[in-house]
């Protein structure tokens, strides 16, 4: 489907993108519901300020000099997704295998990608464009043809030969992000480090008014558009941080971000000083419970509905795994991790 600014009711079409709902649904499953338009093809429509969670592929058909909207356009691909929320049947839920969205496909027709990690210049200083010397109305300008205020005339390009894709190289990208993430996570740290109010307050341990102000003040303003997503993102951790972790490695309170293994092993180690488990050979896997079940939603939704046949094609935590660990702690480590350990931390 092709939807521009020009097409009848295109914002709403977008709006149906997004649900799954473009040109109507299909019910190929009668526990699954899809968009009969897989693919939207815009212009200008779904570049910023858009959220569709579930895409999978995005696609650049021109060029992209502006690193904000090289940003904006690729966190269409960035944005967390659960599958299982278009799933129609309960019961079907616990099964299914990786229901979480952990990677896109940006298709880069013009290099965008290589520009902004190899040939865009961060540190450039961009000059205001000097006047132009316009021309009050009725004056004649500086333009060959007469026209006023020195308007350019604008051509056109025919190619009449084949519009091949001369050569095809895929490549993944690793933890450490993108270029362009980094320097936007930079900047972020050199905003917030000449705040005064902000520097105040966090040598104050005003952390409440900290966060209130980044969220009211910071986020969300032309022309950069920070958020904590993509402050997530460029950071390039395994887990999700919070806005006061990110603030605490900016002013120097802590060294760096720990992985989301490392947070469990702090976990793991409070729990085992507390009960104190006597079957030595039993704690790797008292360990590998705890550490999935703290970090998986699946994993604890299998537990708590007790589908452990689930189990058995697990890729993560296994039933021979489950097998392992001693009956008492089969309940005390949920219990134990619902009362004392914050899980929002370690979703990725």
């Amino acid at each position: 489907m092709q939807v521009t600014s020009q097409v009848a009711d295109a914002q709403q079409m977008t709006i149906n993108f997004t649900n799954n709902n473009l040109l109507g649904s299909a019910n190929f499953l009668p526990t699954y519901r899809t968009s009969r338009a897989r693919v939207c093809v815009t212009v200008g429509m779904m570049t910023t300020g858009y959220d569709c969670p579930d895409i999978l592929n995005l696609g650049l058909f021109r060029p992209i000099f502006s690193p904000t909207d090289f940003i904006q356009i690729k966190g269409r691909g960035t944005r967390k997704h659960d599958f299982r929320e278009q799933l129609f049947d309960d019961a079907a839920r616990p099964h299914v295998a990786q229901p979480a969205k952990t990677a896109f496909k940006l298709f880069d027709f013009f290099a965008s990608c290589e520009f902004f990690e190899e040939k865009f210049d961060y540190d450039q200083v961009i000059q205001l464009p000097t006047s132009t010397g316009a021309t009050a109305e009725g004056d004649r300008g500086d333009g060959d043809d007469g026209s006023t205020g020195g308007t350019a005339k604008v051509g056109t390009y025919e190619h009449p030969g084949d519009d091949l894709i001369s050569t095809l190289k895929v490549e993944e990208i690793g933890a450490a992000g993108m270029r362009i993430d980094r320097e936007f996570y930079a900047k972020f740290e050199d905003l917030v480090r000449e705040n005064e109010f902000i520097a105040a307050s966090v040598e104050a341990g005003q952390w409440d008014r900290v966060i209130d102000y980044v969220n009211k003040e910071v986020f969300d303003k032309p022309s950069e558009y920070y958020s904590l997503d993509k402050l997530r993102t460029a950071a390039a951790v395994d887990r999700r941080l919070t806005l006061r972790e990110i603030l605490e490695k900016i002013f120097g309170l802590i060294p760096r971000f720990k992985s989301k293994d490392e947070l469990l092993e702090e976990e793991f180690s409070k729990f085992v000083a507390d009960f104190k488990p006597q079957e030595a050979s039993s704690l790797p896997a008292i360990k590998t419970f705890f550490k999935a079940y703290a970090s998986s939603d699946q994993i604890r939704a299998i537990i708590e509905a007790g589908e452990l046949t689930a189990l058995h094609t697990h890729p993560y935590f296994t039933a021979k795994d489950y097998r392992a660990v001693p009956e008492v702690y089969r309940r005390l480590v949920p219990d134990y991790i619902k009362d004392y350990v914050s899980l929002n931390q370690f979703a990725a």
